[in-house]
């Protein structure tokens, strides 16, 4: 089977990003309304990631083929910008990011080989 060829690349979503490409509103977790990240912690970008799909942590840890493939996530460079999320255990060399309040997810992506890398699927995510 090939990989799936990428979209268009549209402008990024109307209202969510500022001139500089960094989130005008807090992200927040669909299924709580615990806020992720605060205005201006993350920036727009483009990047085809396989999720499994949403569940508890413990299920999403544990998950083995299957899921969405997502192209448009705010991109989160340090770890320490977040305000609430948690992280399954290892996949492989990923570990995906959960809702630390309600443990929903995974609303994103981590490559243990890019410390500096936090990648969360606007598909995921609510905004205020």
């Amino acid at each position: 089977m090939e990989p799936a060829a990428p979209p268009p690349a549209p402008a990024p979503p109307a209202g969510l990003v500022c001139a500089q490409g960094r989130n005008l509103r807090a992200v927040l977790c669909q299924r709580c309304g615990s806020r992720v990240l605060l205005p201006g912690a993350a920036t727009f970008a483009r990047r085809e990631l396989l999720l499994p799909a949403m569940r508890k942590k413990a299920a999403a840890a544990a998950a083995g083929g299957g899921g969405d493939v997502l192209w448009e996530h705010w991109l989160v460079r340090d770890m320490f910008s977040f305000e609430n999320v948690g992280f399954t255990r290892d996949v492989g060399n990923v570990k995906f990011l959960v809702c630390a309040d309600c443990e929903a997810g995974p609303i994103g992506w981590h490559c243990l080989d890019d410390k500096d890398s936090f990648y969360v699927a606007l598909e995921r995510v609510a905004h205020e």
